[in-house]
């Protein structure tokens, strides 16, 4: 069946040069045509995201132990102590060959592949994980996945490794890294104007009358659901738009002819927190409205330069500060686990049917080293969700010591969870029997 079809047959609210996908509705088929099985019919569809942050965490704090209700969390991890039992903590899995080179580009480029990378300043990785779902069934959405940033790439070569590899967790093609979305105006936009004009005219006018004539054919409860959604949409549009205003998201500008400080990195914001915040609503919404099953959020590169103020941490950029294993270290890595739990907390408030939107999707945390110490030789992971009723979460799955522990083995798994069923992936040719 053409991807066109498919698209064609969904439900959405229209208007001049904007359309936007609907949340679940108990009253009206919404997911459109799709193939038979889980997903068929009204059933809501599972959503793959991972979060990323660069230069590992604290070494003495990132653990779980116990499960359910009980599982205890280190430090790092305890903003997630609200979801534990839709918590999967994963130790001891690692990528063999990002073990070559032991430096931050050669550990980060095929995170989501376990592809080999090219040195010498080449560029050739793998297809990550991310993009083969899309690439496979993403044509069923709007914007078959969704692929966010922080922080811009870098294109220098260090240590006989390109930078790209340590900007890019997403990758189209081996040699092609997926373009990175940092701007949220323009990540919002994507999910609901169908051109890149940027008017101002607000997503929410333009689909009025289609809106007012949907309420006429859903029942009061889903009347309900789908005011709480035009609101949400509504809040984030006006939180970039004020924010736009104070120039706070499109990188930093000088407010004098001449500036007295000096000129941050292209493309850092200049309010972290806000910029991470509104990335994570995109996310939530881009779920929630079915614009996108699939995205990356990527929250710094490995060999980061972010500074945190927001955190009284201003004094080192996040690469250095990952050497020093401190309590200000232990603070940013908390500041990186709030922003997965404010998604993992925002997708449980959703409800769609028997199930939520958090018990609909697969949220994965990590990075691509144990620390700042270049250790990857396991990898830190957290999974949260229960992907649709097919992962069974409040565990901690232990893999050092075992003979299959490659990372490709576990995204062999999840994909299988989309219907997406391959005989190897990067370096894997088996499953997790445990995921």
């Amino acid at each position: 069946m053409p991807l066109s079809h498919q698209f064609s047959r969904r439900t959405l609210l229209r208007g001049l040069g904007v359309s936007m996908a609907l949340p679940w509705f108990e009253s009206l088929r919404v997911w459109g045509d799709e193939p038979q099985g889980r997903n068929a019919g009204s059933e809501a569809p599972v959503r793959f995201a991972c979060f990323f942050s660069g230069n590992g965490y604290h070494s003495k704090e990132w653990w779980a132990k116990g499960s359910g209700k009980q599982m205890e969390l280190g430090r790092v991890l305890e903003p997630l102590k609200d979801h534990r039992e839709k918590l999967l903590f994963v130790r001891g899995l690692y990528n063999e060959q990002a073990l070559k080179g032991n430096i931050h580009s050669s550990q980060t480029g095929n995170f989501l592949s376990g592809a080999a990378l090219a040195a010498g300043g080449a560029i050739h990785s793998g297809t990550s994980i991310d993009q083969v779902l899309a690439q496979r069934i993403g044509g069923q959405t709007k914007v078959p996945s969704l692929v966010l940033a922080c922080e811009q790439s870098m294109a220098s070569v260090h240590k006989n490794y390109s930078m790209l590899y340590s900007s890019h967790i997403s990758w189209s093609s081996p040699t092609t890294p997926t373009p990175l979305e940092l701007y949220p105006a323009l990540a919002f936009d994507r999910l609901f104007k169908d051109s890149s004009q940027h008017g101002d005219k607000s997503v929410l006018d333009a689909v009025l009358d289609d809106a007012t004539t949907l309420r006429g054919k859903i029942s009061k409860s889903d009347r309900v659901k789908l005011d709480e959604y035009l609101n949400s949409v509504r809040e984030v549009e006006q939180r970039i738009e004020r924010a736009g205003k104070d120039q706070q998201l499109q990188g930093w500008r000088p407010t004098l002819t001449t500036p007295n400080i000096p000129r941050p990195p292209d493309g850092v914001p200049q309010d972290i927190a806000e910029h991470m915040r509104l990335m994570c609503d995109i996310l939530v919404l881009a779920f929630q409205t079915d614009s996108t099953r699939f995205c990356t959020l990527k929250l710094n590169n490995d060999h980061s330069s972010l500074r945190f103020p927001n955190l009284n941490v201003d004094y080192m950029i996040h690469h250095l500060l990952s050497h020093t294993d401190g309590d200000d270290w232990l603070k940013v890595n908390r500041f990186f686990t709030e922003q997965v739990a404010y998604v993992a907390t925002k997708l449980q408030a959703i409800q769609e049917g028997e199930r939520t939107a958090l018990d609909n999707s697969i949220l994965m945390f990590g990075s691509s080293m144990m620390s700042g110490h270049h250790d990857a030789t396991q990898l830190p992971l957290v999974i949260l969700g229960k992907g649709g009723g097919t992962l069974e979460s409040g565990r901690v799955l232990d893999y050092l010591g075992k003979p299959n522990r490659k990372m490709c083995s576990l995204y062999l798994s999840l994909m299988a969870k989309f219907g997406v069923k391959l005989d190897e992936f990067g370096d894997s040719g088996e499953r997790l029997a445990e995921i």
